[in-house]
């Protein structure tokens, strides 16, 4: 059974930066996105940062200081630099592909990480 396992957030002052890792354990195939989300207390889960199998799209909020990067096969990072307050949330990770023995895709998410940014 494919799971994804995310780590690297942590506390960090405003303008400082992080790195987010998200590895998949187990064999998956057929990744056709892989993506971070973020949600923040009472507001909902949001799309951050994504890879397709044509393109990278970023938020708005995070252009130019967020970078998303993968190895093609079972993991994806995002680089979080220049932090802001208002990037404090939960991040999620997710890819979208099947497992091996299965022919239908399915999505596949992280358990989540927190990222505060905080003087």
């Amino acid at each position: 059974q494919v799971q994804l396992v995310e780590s690297g957030g942590g506390l960090v002052q405003p303008g400082g930066s992080l790195r987010l890792s998200c590895a998949a354990s187990g064999n998956i195939f057929s990744i056709i996105f892989m993506g971070w989300y973020r949600q923040a207390p009472g507001k909902q889960r949001e799309l951050v940062a994504a890879i397709t199998t044509s393109k990278i799209n970023y938020a708005d909020s995070v252009k130019g200081r967020f970078t998303i990067s993968t190895n093609n096969a079972n993991a994806v990072w995002l680089q979080m630099n220049s932090l802001k307050p208002e990037d404090s949330a939960v991040y999620y990770c997710t890819f979208r592909g099947r497992e091996a023995g299965s022919i239908n895709t399915r999505d596949y998410w992280g358990q989540g990480t927190q990222v505060t940014v905080s003087s």
